[in-house]
């Protein structure tokens, strides 16, 4: 019996990728010991901190710190959190904030600066609405995945450990909060609390249409002594997580799956804005576009030293083209 390469994956549990929890798909001379059962950020502070997995859904934003500051990782053009971001843009209803330059000036609380939804957020509200960064100031509630030295004009404040940015936007302490998640306030419909963008979801279809980017928030890590030792595991991980992708997308067609009254009419709403696979993988035009953006926004905002090419950050998953659609004997 061969014996094939054991590796653990640290990822999020998503329908995208349950062929690949639950063994349905199995990369070629791999066994996955899938760990699913822990939050992302913490997910995200034991792969670069601590090297706690050979494989890891990551923060892009903090691999492209890492990758800065010289660390052993590798990345893998998977991209299995992608998500817009406007909505996540939350203010104090008592502030007067009404339109995105009103903001300038402002106090406004992050769950952690380093974030790649932060990082989105920040830049298009400096590039599409007129809002720089420096124009406002920071209050980070943790610590961040990667230590980074923030530039001197940069006016970025750590919380105290009992303070929360949730707490202190609904009393008042903050202006505004840039957040990943729904905040407790709103999803408590705390009347002191409410959404920059109330129409949040017409601004990111306006945004999409515009700009043809659906946020990429996460990449696939490795750690690089795999790589370099087993060249082969990039490619076979990249195809079975396409693979798992493939599965969960025809599943998902069927209504009957999903308790929603207006499931397929949702669907078929996302398809014909978004197109077939909003979820694509690999260095595609769009993928390569929104990237580069990262990488741009990343240094503007003081997190790496340079722009970063991206034949840098990402293994080489090509095999020829055609090579790999149809198995022949």
């Amino acid at each position: 019996m061969s014996k094939k390469l054991h590796l653990t994956l640290a990822m999020g549990d998503y329908e995208i990728v349950r062929a690949l929890k639950e063994g349905k798909v199995e990369p070629d001379g791999i066994e996955l010991t899938v760990l699913t059962d822990m939050d992302s950020t913490t997910r995200h502070w034991r792969f670069l901190r601590n090297e706690d997995f050979d494989v890891a859904e990551v923060s892009c934003s903090s691999y492209l710190v890492a990758r800065d500051q010289g660390m052993p990782f590798e990345g893998l053009p998977v991209f299995l959190h992608r998500r817009f971001r406007h909505g996540f843009i939350f203010i104090n209803t008592t502030k007067g904030i009404e339109k995105p330059t009103d903001l300038i000036g402002r106090k406004v609380g992050l769950k952690q600066y380093q974030s790649s939804a932060q990082l989105w957020m920040r830049g298009f509200l400096e590039h599409d609405y007129g809002v720089p960064h420096r124009s406002i100031e920071w209050y980070s509630e943790l610590d961040e995945s990667i230590d980074f030295k923030p530039p001197p004009d940069l006016k970025l404040h750590r919380l105290a450990h009992d303070k929360g940015v949730e707490a202190m936007l609904a009393e008042g302490e903050l202006d505004a909060v840039l957040h990943p998640d729904l905040i407790k306030p709103l999803v408590q419909k705390d009347p002191r609390v409410g959404r920059l963008f109330p129409n949040f979801k017409e601004e990111e279809i306006a945004f999409y249409k515009k700009t043809k980017i659906f946020p990429i928030m996460h990449v696939i890590g490795i750690r690089r002594e795999i790589v370099e030792k087993y060249p082969w595991v990039p490619i076979n991980l990249y195809h079975a997580f396409n693979e798992s992708k493939a599965i969960a997308m025809k599943r998902m067609v069927n209504p009957r799956i999903v308790p929603l009254a207006w499931y397929r009419e949702t669907w078929e709403e996302q398809e014909q804005i978004l197109g077939p696979d909003p979820w694509e993988y690999g260095m595609t035009e769009q993928n390569e576009h929104q990237l580069k953006l990262l990488v741009q926004y990343s240094h503007e905002q003081g997190m790496i030293g340079r722009e970063i090419p991206l034949d840098e950050l990402f293994v080489n998953v090509l095999q020829g083209r055609k090579r790999g659609d149809e198995f022949r004997m």
